[in-house]
């Protein structure tokens, strides 16, 4: 039998109403309390310079490092810091071997790109479009000869850093 059934059956039962009074008063008083010390709390945080928002951050910050030092983050961090050095090693290994594929093409492989009938095509359509770019300007030339000096002025111009002009307006400038 626990204290609440034995205070139940004693004679004073009578008492039970007056002394629940008695608790519900005293709760109340200490809900006013509390909540006076809790308007003095803010009261001072505002003399510290203490804002809600530093509160917030700081929390955060205690939270974080608490959550850092757990060994379920610990083994999660490793996991997958290991993952990315594995993923980083496959990526660098595909791009290695790609880079190694175009160093094997030999000279056959090219000319059969050369060959094919995308590249063919591809090819007709630039240099129609050269032909009429430069018809229209009036300097004539081969399609050999366009495509030959636009090779060399895009050469020099990445070697030498500098810009080339692409139109007649900034030949001018």
């Amino acid at each position: 039998m626990n204290t609440f059934e034995c205070c139940l059956l004693t004679p004073f039962s009578f008492l039970l109403p007056l002394h629940f009074s008695q608790l519900e008063d005293e709760i109340s008083t200490l809900r006013q309390v509390l909540a006076a010390k809790e308007k003095h709390l803010v009261e001072i945080k505002q003399k510290l310079g203490i804002s809600l928002m530093n509160e917030l951050k700081q929390n955060f910050s205690k939270s974080w490092h608490d959550m850092q030092t757990t060994s379920a983050y610990k083994k999660t961090h490793e996991t997958l810091s290991h993952a990315g050095q594995k993923a980083t090693a496959a990526i660098s290994n595909v791009g290695t071997a790609i880079s190694k594929k175009f160093g094997d093409m030999r000279y056959r492989d090219v000319l059969f790109l050369w060959n094919s009938p995308t590249f063919k095509s591809f090819e007709e359509k630039v240099e129609t479009t050269v032909t009429r770019t430069c018809c229209s300007f009036n300097t004539g030339g081969s399609f050999e000869e366009v495509l030959s000096s636009t090779a060399h002025a895009s050469a020099q111009s990445s070697l030498a850093g500098t810009r080339v002009p692409e139109s007649e307006e900034e030949l001018q400038c």
